[in-house]
């Protein structure tokens, strides 16, 4: 009896042990939207803490963000959360500063090992009313990459060459630019990337909200859990 028992209790951690292995790992690139202080890369600027200014955001625990519900939710492992607050997709940021040290394109490369990659960018390329550019989908030049479209094709490239057989989606905000959005919509199509389109999320200085955060979990879990 007890050597039957000790076989079914091994079974069970045998079992227990193979479904944490399995777990798919969600790396995520964003800018302030997916930042939390302490959760995301030493240097890189945040917006959400365990101490924030109320009068910015109600959200105060990383248990509240997006990526953490959609990590915790969908049975996900927690990967990279390479989230640079004010980060453009492109090299060129507000006030036409050069943001190559922050960039979306540049940080793509470093995303840990990831199975799901979300991306939730062009925020701040809209907001700083950056340059579009060409449609240029290859040989691109230092130069090429201080524009949207060719900036936001060799960051899906990047990923596409460095993390293959990864699930890949764009985060795609509400209220951006038509430029914007139709430049996404094109370029990931090109790399067959899925556009998960936010809509009606609550906002607080223009950053999601407790209740903008859930909302934002929901969309993007209805849509990779499908997968």
């Amino acid at each position: 009896m007890k050597k039957t028992l000790s076989l079914l209790l091994l079974a069970c951690c045998a079992v227990a042990l193979a479904h944490a292995q399995t777990r798919a790992t969600v790396a995520v690139l964003g800018d302030s939207y997916s930042t939390f202080e302490g959760f995301i890369p030493k240097g890189n600027a945040t917006w959400y803490s365990s101490h924030p200014n109320r009068d910015m955001t109600d959200v105060s625990s990383v248990e509240q963000t997006w990526w953490w519900q959609v990590i915790s939710q969908g049975g996900y492992k927690m990967g990279m959360i390479n989230s640079y607050s004010g980060a453009t997709v492109c090299n060129t940021g507000y006030n036409d500063d050069d943001f190559s040290d922050r960039s979306f394109v540049t940080r793509s490369l470093n995303l840990g090992s990831p199975d799901i990659i979300l991306i939730c960018g062009g925020t701040n390329d809209s907001w700083a009313g950056v340059s579009m550019g060409e449609y240029k989908y290859e040989g691109w030049k230092r130069a090429d990459l201080y524009y949207f479209r060719p900036a936001m094709a060799k960051m899906l490239c990047n990923i596409r060459q460095h993390y293959p057989n990864v699930d890949v989606y764009f985060i795609l905000n509400t209220e951006l630019k038509d430029d914007i959005n139709t430049s996404v919509t094109e370029v990931c199509a090109h790399y067959g990337v899925p556009v998960i389109r936010l809509k009606d999320i609550d906002k607080k200085s223009g950053h999601p909200s407790v209740k903008g955060m859930r909302s934002f979990a929901s969309q993007v879990l209805s849509v990779i859990k499908k997968k």
